[in-house]
């Protein structure tokens, strides 16, 4: 819980009553909450800093089992009972060992999946399927992700590389090797991209994905990319709005994509269950080490996602 804006500094956890769940909703013990970069832009004052919204309750997604149901508690996938385990997405205040999420947040966790991989799936997962959407990506054509060994990178390249596409992943060259074995041509990241990208690709490319808001990824797919309707940007809003790209996510003038995102729930967990789809998992902390957790993901150089562990 935030209970001040600011950074990680004013992260703490207190103790709150736990209410039973009401008509069309349902409590879960969490096992494994995702942490995302949207959490902390919530208390750095990105949205604004309005005391009145104080303290701030942190946290979007989670895994866990069931604990109490209320009436007619059916989620997506069918009616949710005790004891199934589950993964909460649009779940308000995550980081937590228990919480209440309305049953239409609640889809069945994959057997296949750990708590730490089920935990770190949806948030991710669903803003990597609004990209490829927003960008029209098909089959045969080539594709440049900026960011590609994040959380939302990874699930992206796997995405596309599905769909058929060539797939131009920009990283370090330390996580190079897990990109190809992903199916992605790796492409560090640095002066010369532009020009790292033709010699990979001299076909040409097709459409693009800014998951990282830097000047380099905007200005390099616009200037590799013909239809600037066909570069996105879930990050880098300010210079994408001046470059006249697609702007997806939460932040003001972002397409938010919640129809996309909550359709794509179960064809994700599908995807996982099935082994099509891999969950990487960068590092997990404990709850009271949220701050930790925080101060890592705001390096921008994890390799798939940050997990905290009640």
């Amino acid at each position: 819980m935030a209970g001040g804006y600011g950074g990680p500094e004013v992260l703490s956890v207190i103790d709150i009553a736990v209410p039973e769940p009401k008509a069309r909703q349902v409590r879960i013990a969490v096992r494994a909450a995702g942490v995302n970069p949207f959490d902390h832009k919530v208390y750095s004052g990105v949205f604004g800093a309005d005391p009145a919204r104080l303290p701030l309750r942190l946290g979007v997604e989670a895994a866990g089992v069931v604990t109490a149901v209320g009436d007619d508690a059916v989620g997506p996938a069918g009616p949710i009972a005790v004891g199934d385990e589950v993964i909460a997405q649009h779940a308000p205040g995550a980081y937590a060992t228990e919480l209440v999420v309305p049953a239409s947040s609640v889809v069945p966790k994959p057997a296949a999946l750990s708590w730490e991989q089920a935990g770190g799936l949806l948030a991710a997962g669903g803003t990597a399927v609004h990209v490829l959407e927003a960008i029209g990506l098909g089959k045969d054509e080539t594709v440049l992700i900026h960011g590609a060994a994040g959380g939302v990178g990874l699930v992206a390249v796997q995405l596309a590389v599905a769909r058929g596409a060539t797939v131009l992943a920009t990283a370090s060259q330390a996580k190079h090797d897990l990109l190809r074995e992903l199916g992605a041509r790796p492409v560090e990241y640095g002066p010369g991209l532009a020009d790292r990208v033709r010699a990979v690709a001299p076909e040409g490319v097709h459409a693009a994905a800014d998951l990282v808001g830097t000047d380099e990824a905007v200005d390099v797919s616009v200037a590799l990319v013909p239809d600037r309707l066909r570069v996105a940007t879930i990050a880098g809003h300010q210079r994408g709005a001046r470059a006249g790209i697609r702007l997806l996510g939460g932040a003001p003038g972002g397409d938010p994509g919640t129809e996309i995102r909550e359709a794509a729930r179960l064809r994700l967990t599908e995807a996982a269950a099935a082994g099509r789809l891999r969950v990487v998992v960068a590092g997990t902390y404990p709850l009271r080490a949220a701050a930790a957790a925080h101060r890592e993901i705001m390096t921008g150089h994890t390799t798939g996602k940050i997990v905290l562990v009640p």
